[in-house]
């Protein structure tokens, strides 16, 4: 039932309909997943009324505790809410093509030119943006999952055992670890009188999604084993990326890096510029895994790996938010769940940590100049509340300036 004091929500719509809104959003949300929700929630909310505002706040809350990309995974919920599974489809790439395809073509460029930009001072300005983009995120994530002493060292610990072994699956047991430690040390109150979220997804349909989820999880690795083929590899590399990212879309930095760059499918300075230019575009982050497959040395490359990487990052996206939208108010309820949560979150600031020294710091500042620009960078993103795309074009004009000037 809506209360009195939301607006009725309208009529159920179509696959082009969800299609034609999410491409504009997808063409204009600039500033990162916290925008993105802002503008969702003018759009979906305030403009068309799909969904009421109660709704929305409650869809918010369950993608932000679920792994994978926030925004994405509500505007999914959003299109299934107003069009069925089709809806959810339309919503995904509405928002995602814009900015994957941009990415792609940037891959493209950057492969034409090759060593003739890989030294350019705005493709150096990109490396650098990124790091006051990852700085900024730590700043902001600190603040919201660090609050108290007890997470703050959970987060400290994190970024030491990272930095000392650097390795996928020890961040994995990292964030196992830490809701292990939140469920037992951190205990949590549940608000009375929550909402229920009503979004038309049978359990059954929601029980299968969820054990393709794990199926997947678990047999990529074993047939990339077994078969040897790049494909699989591919596939399984960035699913798992988008299946155990926790936190928001930045913690997926050290995971695809240490996924694409030990094996030599990207180098180090494509991996980190790729990140740069993908603050500049609209959309989620995770369609850096677009550029990704693009740039990428050994085949499938070009725009098929680019496709195939961004399909398989997002494909845990689709399976655990339709497996989630039925069980959401039984979950939320539970005390330990809540408390495993604010470990989980804790550690993924520690890893974003050690992801802005490795590879994010180390693979851009060289000298005082970057430094500077550093700094100059994340205060006009922190202080000046610049648009993150607005200082990347700063940065590329800065870095190339001051390389002409030696």
């Amino acid at each position: 039932m809506i209360a009195e004091n939301q607006p009725e929500v309208s009529e159920k719509g179509s696959f082009l309909e969800v299609l034609a809104v999410s491409g504009r959003l997808g063409l204009t949300s600039f500033g990162g997943p916290i925008a993105h929700l802002g503008y969702f929630r003018e759009e979906y909310v305030n403009r068309r009324k799909w969904i009421d505002a109660q709704s929305y706040g409650d869809l918010v809350g369950l993608c932000q505790f679920l792994p994978g990309p926030a925004s994405s995974q509500v505007g999914i919920a959003i299109g299934i809410s107003r069009a069925g599974l089709w809806g959810g489809l339309a919503a995904w790439l509405g928002f995602t093509l814009p900015s994957a395809i941009i990415l792609i073509l940037f891959a493209y460029g950057t492969s034409f030119f090759g060593s003739s930009t890989s030294d350019s001072g705005w493709l150096h300005g990109l490396k650098v943006v990124a790091v006051a983009v990852v700085a900024q995120a730590v700043w902001s994530m600190a603040r919201n999952f660090c609050p108290d002493r007890p997470r703050a060292t959970l987060a400290i610990v994190a970024a030491i055992i990272t930095l000392a072994w650097p390795l996928g699956f020890v961040q994995i047991l990292i964030i196992v670890g830490a809701g292990i430690i939140g469920w037992q040390f951190l205990p949590v109150t549940i608000p009375e009188n929550q909402a229920r979220l009503h979004f038309g997804v049978s359990r059954r349909l929601a029980i299968g999604c969820l054990i393709v989820f794990f199926l997947l999880l678990v047999a990529l690795p074993v047939l990339r084993s077994l078969t040897q083929s790049q494909p699989v590899a591919v596939v399984d590399s960035f699913y798992r990326s988008g299946a155990l990212v926790f936190g928001g879309g930045h913690v997926v930095l050290p995971l695809l890096q240490a996924e694409v760059v030990p094996p030599g499918w990207v180098t180090n300075e494509q991996f980190i510029s790729g990140y740069g230019a993908a603050q500049a575009v609209p959309g989620p982050l995770f369609t850096f895994s677009a550029f990704l497959g693009t740039a990428s040395k050994i085949p499938p490359n070009g725009w098929v790996g680019g496709l195939l990487a961004l399909v398989s990052i997002f494909l845990p996206a689709f399976l655990l938010i339709i497996g989630a939208l039925p069980f959401w108010d039984t979950f939320r309820k539970r005390q330990d769940f809540q408390a495993a949560l604010r470990g989980v979150n804790a550690a993924v600031v520690g890893i974003l940590l050690a992801a802005l020294y490795q590879p994010v710091w180390t693979s851009a500042v060289n000298g005082p100049k970057d430094f500077i620009l550093v700094i100059a960078d994340f205060g006009l993103l922190v202080l000046g509340k610049w648009p993150p795309w607005v200082v990347v074009v700063f940065s590329a004009v800065a870095a190339a300036v001051l390389g002409f000037f030696g």
